[in-house]
């Protein structure tokens, strides 16, 4: 028992002390507990609420309810009740211990000692509890392995692991975003020869710790992690230089806020895209942005053509061309003209083609596949031709395709 800790504006807004009041009204206790302790020890932001408390689930729900707060059963079965206080939720778990797990899912038992429920946590930096009154709870010496950067597992690595495999993805991911060299010895070798285990996941769930690995400020010492122990073979297979990945931490510094897919496509061949895209469970909207960034990512580089750039940037979209840019500069050998092209590409504005259906339908020609291969072709002509044209020409340029006469 360590503090006290100094109280900050999450731990004492009028939010948190009704949720707090509320279950503690009838005797039991509540402390805070996981990220928001870890973070506010760290000096990083606080975003989410996770208390714990010695209370059953059922009574956790009747003290909120006593007390006017909506709750929600979110995890019942595991102990587990979201308070939600002015849209805020506050996620509520009963002490407690696992009685059987394989790998994937545990059964719990629910308890009064806090010292038991410290013990079933990941790592020691996510152990740690903290009352309203300052006062943290440190059964695993989280705190110095916080502030020294070392993520380490509660007790033995590989009991731990076999109890949740997602927690051998999530020490590369906590690494990524907490951890100093040299890496614990220990959560290394058994992350190593536990990584075939990883299988029995489920998609959506290492998409999760991906890409929020690949959220870290700099997540390339994780990612050699991952390559030297095997486990980068389990979940993106094909990936061994990390090169642009490096290039692209290096050249975005803190300009640019951490973008997960487009460093996702750093570590990849177009060939790959698909493979990894069903593998991630990619949403359909980062699939295409990471297909997109892939694709014929030669040809956009300085010294392009002006005319050449606004073609494809019409053609293909801005989003996607910046990102094949910033690949481009992330694998390149020079640095010259890559930031200038960037630009470009961000004060580019997309022109208006001056013509539609409705001009062919003045013109007598009538609805069908005839109408959209008549404008494609015009379109392209306008392209081609630095978008200078005026309606008036592209008119003129339908009536000759569509071979009219006046």
């Amino acid at each position: 028992m360590t503090g006290p800790f100094p109280p900050q504006p999450w731990m004492t807004a009028s939010e948190t002390v009704r949720v707090l009041d509320a279950l503690t009204a009838d005797g039991a206790e509540a402390r805070f507990v996981g990220g928001c302790v870890r973070d506010a020890l760290a000096g990083r932001a606080v975003k989410d609420i996770d208390i714990a408390t010695d209370a059953p689930p059922e009574t956790v729900l009747d003290l909120l309810s006593a007390a006017g707060i909506k709750s929600v059963p979110t995890g019942l079965a595991h102990g587990t009740v979201t308070a939600v206080v002015a849209h805020r939720p506050f996620e509520i778990t009963t002490l407690r211990r696992d009685i059987e797990t394989d790998g994937r899912h545990a059964q719990v038992a629910y308890g009064t000692d806090w010292r038991a429920d410290a013990e079933r946590r990941d790592f020691t930096m996510n152990a740690i509890t903290l009352t309203r009154d300052g006062v943290l709870y440190d059964f695993h010496d989280g705190v110095a392995d916080l502030h020294a950067g070392r993520v380490r597992f509660v007790g033995d690595a590989r009991r731990r692991i076999a109890e949740d495999v997602l927690r051998l993805l999530r020490w590369f991911r906590f690494y990524a975003h907490f951890g100093s060299p040299p890496p614990d010895a220990e959560a290394l070798d058994a992350c190593g020869e536990m990584a075939d285990r990883l299988e029995i996941l489920s998609r959506e769930r290492v998409r999760q710790e991906v890409l929020s690995l690949l959220a870290a400020p700099d997540p390339l010492p994780a990612l050699e992690l991952m390559r030297e122990t095997e486990v980068m073979d389990h979940i993106l297979p094909g990936v061994g230089d990390l090169t642009r990945i490096g290039g692209l931490v290096r050249i975005t510094g803190g300009d640019v806020p951490a973008d997960p897919i487009l460093r996702l496509a750093t570590l990849l061949e177009a060939a790959a895209a698909d493979e990894i895209v069903a593998r991630l469970r990619l949403s359909n909207r980062e699939a295409d942005r990471l297909r997109a960034a892939l694709a014929d990512a030669d040809n956009v580089a300085p010294g392009i053509d002006a005319n050449a750039l606004e073609a494809v940037l019409y053609r293909q979209g801005k989003a996607g061309v910046r990102d094949r840019a910033w690949l481009g500069w992330a694998g390149a050998s020079e640095e010259a003209g890559w930031a200038d092209l960037l630009r470009t590409i961000k004060e580019w504005t997309r022109p208006t083609f001056p013509i539609s259906g409705a001009d062919l339908d003045t013109l007598g020609i009538p609805e069908g596949p005839r109408v959209g291969k008549l404008l494609g072709t015009v379109e392209d002509w306008w392209i081609e031709g630095g978008f200078s044209a005026d309606r008036a020409a592209c008119i003129d340029r339908l009536r000759a395709a569509a071979d009219l006469s006046d």
